[in-house]
């Protein structure tokens, strides 16, 4: 697989001095005045000129006739190049072009045979070489530990992922609309602090070089949001990182993002149906609906409100049993070890 790679790349290189030998600078320059192409294919009319930039994901090629799909991050759509229907030269620089590539494209909007909108490229302009091959485009990333370790791989093969990263930006931003909507102002407090307070973990230490002082990465932005409180400032969140130096896992990362939000003359009932109204209000931004589908067989989850409430003793006692808050520490580990629960090195104490 190795021997395949790298003749691949040789090639890949071969076609990066053959471009400059044509005058090309295979990492291009500017491309202004480029449209998105999910604005071109949502006001689609047969006849528009349009200009589009993107990366090269497919190739058909036909002798004199080519059609390749590129991706721009909002979507992907059909070029269709004749070889009778541009200069010599541009047909040069298109023979140097592989799929990964980035091209600009400008031309005029047509229906297929089949029905698929695509572009008639009237000129095109290229605008950066991949010399490295791009994973298969029908298998993407199969590899688990390939997809989290080089992300943006599994973004330009997989559909699904994309949309997840989307969501998520979309989801961020919705949230911090919600909460300015309601009177809520967003701060940033302290990364490095002197204490690692706010919640209980291990932290990340660091040293300060020019204050000589040992600090920690914040494992919570608590104790500050609350001096925030004692100046004044009755409506505050943060939505930002926070480090907690422990295990990694499906479900732990030690850097991750948290929202906290702190809300002066309220109570416990008050931020529950602050939290209610905003999960709410997502789900049906997102989802249309509050019924989420379920995954892999899986019942949905159904948000409609009003939620249910319940106190945690309760909710904790149904699983763990009735006697769970009277059992010594030696006693609760062998109850939890009983039900399945792994209990990490940092709960020996529990």
């Amino acid at each position: 697989m190795a021997e395949v790679m790298s003749s691949l790349e040789e090639v890949r290189q071969g076609k990066l001095e053959q471009l400059r030998a044509l005058g090309v600078d295979p990492f291009g320059g500017a491309y202004p005045g480029v449209e998105r192409i999910e604005e071109v294919l949502g006001r689609f009319e047969e006849g528009l000129k349009v200009k589009v930039a993107g990366r090269v994901l497919t190739h058909r090629d036909m002798g004199k006739s080519h059609f390749l799909h590129v991706f721009d991050g909002t979507g992907r759509m059909q070029i269709y190049l004749q070889k009778n229907a541009v200069p010599e030269d541009v047909f040069a620089v298109f023979e140097r072009v592989d799929l990964g590539d980035f091209i600009g494209v400008t031309g005029t909007l047509f229906l297929t045979k089949t029905g698929e909108r695509t572009i008639k490229v009237d000129s095109l302009t290229f605008l950066s070489k991949a010399l490295y091959p791009l994973p298969d485009k029908w298998h993407g990333l199969a590899d688990a530990e390939a997809r989290y370790r080089q992300r943006y791989l599994d973004l330009i093969t997989s559909d699904e992922s994309r949309a997840v990263l989307l969501a998520r930006s979309r989801v961020v931003r919705e949230i911090r609309q919600f909460l300015e909507g309601r009177g809520f102002i967003e701060v940033e407090t302290p990364m490095m602090q002197a204490v690692a307070g706010g919640a209980a973990a291990r932290p990340f230490r660091t040293h300060h070089n020019a204050l000589g002082l040992d600090l920690y990465l914040r494992i919570a932005p608590e104790l500050y949001l609350k001096r925030l409180l004692v100046g004044g400032f009755d409506r505050v969140f943060e939505l930002n990182r926070n480090f907690r130096n422990e295990g990694v896992s499906r479900k732990h990362n030690p850097e991750f993002t948290m929202l906290e939000v702190y809300w002066a003359y309220s109570d416990y009932e008050g931020m529950a149906g602050l939290v209610e109204d905003l999960i709410v209000h997502l789900a049906r931004l997102l989802h249309g609906g509050t019924v989420l589908p379920g995954k892999d067989g899986r019942a949905g989850i159904d948000l409609t409100p009003p939620w249910p409430r319940r106190r945690y003793r309760d909710c904790v006692r149904e699983v763990a049993g009735g006697d769970w808050f009277d059992l010594t520490p030696e006693m609760r580990r062998e109850r939890a070890g009983s039900l399945g629960v792994e209990l990490g090195a940092e709960l020996e104490d529990f």
